[in-house]
């Protein structure tokens, strides 16, 4: 079997079989198209991988580099890109994990973390449980960055001279915006301006639509002191098998120098193992699902036209997750809460995505067709 012809979109009776929480976390009437797990097929190279290692015995610490070698392979083929070097980098147990920790090295407690919302809930959650608080720079109409708010947002934040950081979300989630070079750039530049530090989550980053780019942040210009934590978690489905690697700006290396090695400690060896086999070895996989992905974007289009027009959604560049305005439903601000009750069809809620939330819903586009039809067709039912 070929890598491409490893893809798949799962049936049905094979999903319900899973034990993780997409799966699980609601009565099994209920639909899921929330929490973000994709319903494919492990890719074969990922699985080999694992597979071999069991036969083995090969279940101890991780060691060495082979993440960072395989991530900086892939950031040269796919993106152009040499800025993963293997000095300035380390292993860490996941991307949340590694952004608290980075905003330990670059913040102190009580200081402030600027965010575009609506964002990752978990933004908000981490942020505040490291002692930061969070200080919202909204998207603006186009669901793009507003660099008039964040001008104002890191103004506010370093005001009598305080640290402050931004934890930028890239590709954005749940929008779907890809940042261009040039937005990136004036992020950079306004940064520097202010004294804040950037620090990045590209969780999503292969995950981009065909003909648009993704723009690693630490390789624009004036980025040198930004912090980026990557990982292969969203775009093969490893959720379950964590670890993630901060990267630094040449600037920044001595930050990322003091990262605890506790930290490092806590990297799970099978995530090191199904991340590298991905990043050196699934790319022909990876192939084949972004087209699938695209697909299924347009589908959705086609099928919100059909049964809900009253449902707004610009479709973005990448991750597999549609950010639906569903406030012309006149379904309060928690449409999911109503689809779930009534069509018993689990999306997110736009509530926890912060500002701009309210009356919003993010709905997981990785799934099959015929299961993305089946959840439009339980969510008009719901109105």
């Amino acid at each position: 079997m070929s890598d491409d012809e490893g893809f798949r979109w799962e049936q049905p009776e094979v999903l319900r079989a899973r034990t993780s929480m997409k799966w699980r976390a609601y009565a099994p009437d209920v639909l899921p198209v929330w929490v973000a797990e994709m319903d494919c097929a492990l890719a074969p190279p990922v699985a080999r991988a694992l597979t071999e290692a069991v036969a083995r015995g090969d279940t101890g610490y991780p060691f060495g580099t082979d993440y960072a070698e395989a991530l900086a392979g892939f950031a040269r083929d796919r993106w152009g890109w040499d800025g993963v070097a293997v000095e300035r980098s380390t292993p860490v147990p996941d991307v949340m994990r590694g952004i608290v920790e980075m905003l330990g090295l670059v913040t102190d407690r009580g200081d402030t973390v600027v965010v575009n919302c609506p964002v990752y809930p978990p933004f908000y959650d981490f942020v505040r449980n490291s002692g930061r608080s969070v200080l919202e720079a909204p998207l603006g109409p186009d669901l793009r960055i507003d660099l008039g708010a964040l001008t104002d947002a890191f103004r506010s934040a370093t005001a009598g001279g305080a640290r402050a950081a931004y934890l930028l979300c890239s590709p954005h989630n749940p929008t779907g915006t890809v940042h261009t070079r040039e937005e990136l750039e004036a992020v950079a530049a306004l940064a520097d301006e202010f004294g804040v530090r950037v620090v990045v989550d590209e969780i999503h980053a292969p995950l981009v639509t065909g003909g648009v780019s993704f723009v690693p942040y630490l390789s624009v210009r004036g980025a040198e002191s930004g912090l980026s934590l990557m990982s292969a978690s969203k775009a093969w489905n490893l959720a379950g098998l964590k670890a993630a690697l901060a990267v630094a700006g040449e600037a920044a290396a001595p930050d990322l120098g003091r990262m605890p090695v506790q930290v490092r400690d806590g990297v799970s060896h099978f995530g090191v193992i199904a991340h590298t086999a991905a990043l050196r070895e699934g790319g022909t996989w990876l192939d084949a699902l972004l087209p699938a992905l695209a697909e299924n974007r347009a589908l959705l289009v086609r099928l919100l036209a059909e049964h809900l027009p009253q449902v707004r959604y610009r479709p973005g560049d990448g991750t597999y997750l549609a950010w639906l305005d569903c406030r012309d439903l006149g379904l309060g601000e928690d449409p999911a809460a109503v689809f779930h009750e009534r069509g018993r069809v689990a999306l997110s809620g736009g509530l926890a995505f912060g500002t701009g939330g309210a009356g919003h819903a993010r709905f997981n586009l990785a799934t099959s067709p015929a299961l993305i039809e089946e959840a439009v067709r339980r969510m008009a039912a719901s109105c």
